[in-house]
């Protein structure tokens, strides 16, 4: 049966937490999770600049070396659906960590990789923990964020510029000098397991989720130390949550209700309360999916087909991938002021004009008008992906938050898998400008979807 949507009590643990200002407990909880973020879009960014090398070295087709992508989407999709239904059985905190680990030793022991056989194997690994690190995160801060800034937050949690940028900078300085450039390249991916040692000690666990498991005691602490964090008077007062409506407060047993664990299944996120917002965001996750790591996994081996050197091609990748940056610094800003719909919509917009401006660049072979819509891709369509993962976690309830951001990004990520193996086909059928008009009639698409999604900024999270 579905769960009503409804607000937590007044003077609650979770409302304790939404009226908190920002705190340094919060900007560490940001901290480590954004930057397992920037390590996953590392990894990420770091396989189009292999996959170039290796077209190179290996003298492998552009077939072949699609799948070496698109193996690592297919075990994204499959991770980011387990792991969002782990993180609402075991905890935020604890798949956050394990998933780090497994991706950062897969990723070092691709780096051994022989074949092409033996790296899609590998990458397919890398794949199951990098996609279910990323929604588990967005969900943790989430619920965490207070009220008012949660949208900015998740954003800026976004750390995947930083990490696209870093992979740009390792794909432009360290793999062209060698054969085996690539190889190098893959074992700085060792460091998310080191990093994954650190987020298992350091960050809370989410208190929606202690909450919902009945470990009040323990949710009650993290909360006071994010308000002692704050220096509020109330970090030392006796916390009682009071009715929704009336100063009195709450029986045991009707606070145990309304926190009592339910069961979570998947199909619930289709019952009749949640089914148009979660059919609604699962189209903007697919469609998103398609149109970006269609264009950015294979954008090094486009320009080297473009007939610029292996060098130049990745110094172009470089400076396209730096206007990511302020596409995030933007979107976090309008999350708060136009909401999550309007900046959504928008960016996506923004992605498909710069998407179509590429292809005819790409025609014209002009390198001004290839860079300066390549910037524009970046910038527009980061700043999409942040919205996204702003809005993604609000649409559910709390037994159903990990398991919804988890299942919408797991649907993606088949177009993920899809898209890099139909770049070498469309290529061939009507070359670069056709490829990226179809890949902006796919964001206007998104556009559209994301537009007709709810409006819930400044809004509390539902229990």
């Amino acid at each position: 049966m579905s769960e009503t949507l409804h607000s937590p009590p007044r003077n609650s643990l979770t409302e304790r937490l939404d009226r908190l200002p920002f705190t340094r407990r919060h900007a560490s909880l940001l901290a480590g999770s954004g930057v397992g973020w920037a390590l996953d879009a590392f990894d990420v960014g770091l396989i189009s600049f292999v996959i170039a090398q290796l077209s190179v070295t290996w003298k492998s087709d552009a077939a072949a070396l699609s799948w070496v992508a698109s193996a690592g989407f297919a075990g994204m999709a499959i991770g980011a659906a387990v792991g969002g239904l782990l993180a609402d059985k075991l905890g935020r905190k604890q798949v956050f960590a394990l998933t780090l680990l497994l991706y950062g030793a897969a990723t070092g022991a691709s780096a051994l990789a022989g074949s092409v056989g033996v790296l899609l194997l590998l990458r397919f690994i890398v794949g199951l923990g990098l996609g279910a690190e990323l929604p588990v995160a967005s969900t943790l801060v989430s619920e965490f964020a207070p009220r008012r800034i949660r949208g900015r937050i998740v954003v800026l949690e976004a750390f995947w510029a930083v990490g696209w940028v870093g992979s740009a900078l390792v794909g432009y300085l360290v793999i062209p000098g060698s054969p085996d450039g690539w190889r190098w390249a893959l074992l700085i991916g060792v460091l998310p397991a080191v990093w994954a040692v650190f987020v298992r000690l350091r960050m809370p666990e989410s208190v929606r989720f202690l909450e919902s498991k009945g470990r009040h005691s323990e949710a009650e602490k993290v909360v006071r130390q994010f308000e002692a964090s704050a220096g509020t008077a109330s970090a030392a007062q006796d916390h009682r949550p009071v009715a929704a409506v009336g100063r009195a407060p709450v029986p045991a047993s009707g606070l145990a209700a309304w926190q009592a664990p339910v069961r979570t299944r998947l199909m619930d996120l289709f019952a009749p309360d949640l089914r148009q917002r979660s059919a609604l965001i699962w189209a903007v996750w697919f469609l998103v999916n398609f149109s970006y790591y269609g264009a950015f996994i294979w954008l090094p081996t486009l320009l080297v087909s473009a007939g610029f050197p292996l060098v130049k091609s990745f110094e172009y990748t470089l400076i396209i991938t730096l206007a990511q940056l302020p596409g995030y610094a933007a979107s976090a800003s309008l999350v708060e002021k136009w909401g999550r719909r309007i900046t959504l919509s928008t960016f996506l917009v923004g992605s498909a004009i710069a998407a179509a401006a590429f292809g005819f660049g790409a025609v014209n072979g002009s390198e001004s008008q290839i860079i300066a819509s390549g910037m524009l891709l970046s910038f527009f369509n980061l700043g999409a992906w942040g919205a996204l993962y702003a809005v993604t976690p609000e649409l559910y309830p709390t037994r159903l938050r990990g398991s919804g951001s988890g299942s919408a990004a797991g649907f993606g990520r088949l177009a993920s898998i899809a898209a890099p193996l139909l770049v070498p086909p469309l290529l061939v059928l009507g070359g670069t400008l056709l490829l990226f008009i179809v890949f902006a009639i796919v964001f206007v698409f998104a556009a559209c979807a994301a537009f007709a999604l709810p409006e819930l900024r400044g809004k509390p999270l539902t229990e």
